[in-house]
């Protein structure tokens, strides 16, 4: 009777322990954890293409440091300026859930960090994980101001493709002689473009078709019969670039840290600010050859731009005993076919194959209906000269860049404090246009005037508004692809065009099963792109070009989303050590 009751008992002890364990293992196995990194921004001499030249990093590091988490973990950054230049920097595609405060952007979210000041950058990578990065977000800082951020599943939660024997990062970047903090300045001073960069690189490195570069060149070296994950980071200012392994396919399987339908490819195409994840896998047996790697620009714009290829060397991993034997032999070297530096057609059509999983496990969560519209047009065109100072432009005029003929006007605080303390008076208005001032043939000839208007204008969306927003190139001074990147939100791209966009027959053929989810996509050169997003985050958001130049010149906005009811639906107060102006 007693040892059937302490059976009994000992049963009873043993589910309680066992249920009072249980939540602690599924916190063990998804267990969040906050990961600290001290960026010290400072000076530092790097040599490339014959000559030094003092750069700004973080850590003396270049490109910078990688940051690595996992779905669910907080960041906490602390930032420190040793440099004299004000910084910021921005966690690129982090969809920063009411967490505005640590987006990044100088005088958007934040004014920015002063010499000697520190800033602790502290939020939680919420819902995502794949590739994103982190780069500079004031001026032209960013040129060597940029590094990765690796996103990996929660614990114990595999790739939805096959587990890759490495995982390398690849951040292709833009290299200039010139110092480009003084560049921009003298540009934005004579109203006419700055120079273009000397090289572009891979991983900072120019490669060996650059003077002085043979040892500056990317080398990847690789097993036979093994998949590579290759993290592709577009770090460069102005360009958007297409990349291929000689003799080696490439297959997608992530655009901007959402999963995609697995496609192949022997050339990705990636414009600034976006990432992308292929699979790389080896041939089976060692081949006694090298494989040249390969980043050249996609251009389509009316103005000059560096035509350089930066290239890095594929090399297989050999035995001791043909090590022996091919020490002395040269190994033939293959380079890959790249498409013409304008090919639009391709450049359509590769984007058009980037699509969501769309599965019970990775849902594309499409707004299906849309409670506001928005029609931007997004290009160039000029502006008056300052007074006081001399453009170089016809008579008297500087480059521009506007959306709906607005060139944005960067204010001197910061619009997230402006509207979070109600202090919009004198820093922003709220009247940016849905449409733009008038209609004409956006890609056709271009209007006789021109000029466009300036403003700090911003667009207010009541949280949870499901917008569609399609943007229109223009073919004024010149049509171009635009990179278009979005702060605070993925958006998903339902359609995409040539031409100008028809409102009667275009929306039927919107995809609204599987389309791609991104932070920035490239607006197509003489052509359209609609997105869709839900206004789900509250603050004050950033979209803006991608090209440096263009957001130099204007082509840029904001959207504020309000509060919403809950609690959960509220932007919290700013930290203690926001920067001040």
């Amino acid at each position: 009777m007693e040892s059937a009751y302490l059976c009994s008992m000992r049963a009873i002890l043993l589910l309680l322990c066992s249920l009072w364990i249980l939540p602690e293992l599924t916190l063990a196995k998804h267990a969040r954890i906050t990961r600290h990194y001290k960026f010290n921004i400072k000076m530092q001499n790097v040599t490339r293409l014959c000559q030094t030249k003092s750069i700004v990093t973080v850590n003396g590091q270049f490109p910078g440091p990688r940051i690595i988490a996992r779905e669910g973990d907080r960041l906490v950054i602390k930032v420190t300026n040793h440099v004299p230049y004000n910084v910021s920097i921005h966690w690129h595609g982090v969809r920063q859930i009411r967490s505005g405060w640590a987006d990044g952007p100088a005088y958007i979210t934040q004014c920015p960090i002063q010499t000697g000041q520190s800033y602790v950058y502290n939020f939680t990578v919420t819902g995502q994980r794949g590739t994103l990065w982190w780069h500079a977000h004031i001026s032209w800082l960013r040129a060597t101001l940029y590094g990765p951020i690796v996103i990996l599943p929660k614990r114990h939660v595999p790739y939805p493709f096959p587990q890759p024997f490495k995982e390398v990062p690849i951040v292709f970047g833009e290299w200039w002689k010139a110092d480009t903090e003084t560049l921009i300045k003298q540009a934005m001073q004579t109203g006419l473009a700055p120079n273009v960069s000397d090289a572009h690189t891979i991983n900072g490195l120019p490669g060996p078709l650059h003077k002085c570069s043979v040892k500056d060149t990317f080398k990847l070296e690789v097993k036979p019969g093994k998949t590579y994950l290759l993290r592709l980071v577009n770090a460069a200012l102005n360009d958007d670039l297409f990349f291929s392994i000689a003799n080696h396919t490439l297959t997608v399987v992530e655009a901007d840290a959402v999963y995609v339908k697995h496609f192949k490819t022997n050339i990705a195409l990636i414009t600034p600010g976006q990432t992308t994840n292929v699979l790389l896998k080896t041939k089976s047996k060692s081949p006694n050859a090298t494989f040249v790697i390969a980043a050249r620009p996609y251009a389509t714009g009316p103005a000059a731009f560096d035509n350089t290829t930066a290239t890095g060397l594929l090399e297989y991993r050999k035995s001791s005993l043909s090590n022996t034997k091919l020490k002395n032999k040269k190994l033939p070297l293959f380079r890959p076919l790249l498409p013409k530096f304008n090919d639009t057609v391709f450049a359509m059509n590769y984007n058009k194959k980037v699509r969501s999983l769309a599965n019970a496990k990775f849902p594309a969560k499409v707004p299906k209906t849309v409670q506001k519209r928005f029609f931007f047009t997004v290009g160039l065109g000029i502006r008056t000269c300052p007074k006081n100072q001399a453009c170089q432009g016809p008579n008297n005029t500087r480059v521009a860049a506007a959306i709906n003929n607005v060139s944005f006007v960067m204010p001197n605080i910061a619009l997230l404090q402006a509207h979070f303390f109600n202090q919009s008076k004198g820093v922003y208005t709220t009247d940016f246009p849905a449409n733009p001032p008038f209609k004409f043939n956006y890609t056709g000839t271009q209007p006789s005037n021109i000029m466009v208007t300036t403003g700090t204008k911003v667009v207010v969306l009541p949280f949870n508004t499901s917008v569609e927003l399609i943007l229109q190139d223009t073919s004024i001074i010149g049509a171009e692809s635009h990179p278009l990147h979005l702060h605070g939100f993925n958006f998903f791209v339902v359609g995409q065009g040539n031409g100008n966009f028809n409102p009667k027959k275009d929306p039927s053929k919107f995809n609204l099963i599987d389309p791609a989810e991104r932070n920035t996509i490239g607006v197509p050169s003489g052509g359209w792109v609609a997105v869709r997003f839900l206004a789900d985050n509250p603050g004050v958001w950033f979209m803006h070009c991608h090209f440096e130049v263009h957001t130099s010149w204007g082509l840029k906005m904001a959207w504020i989303v309000q509060d919403g009811k809950l609690r959960n639906q509220k932007l919290p107060p700013p930290p203690s050590d926001l920067p001040k102006c």
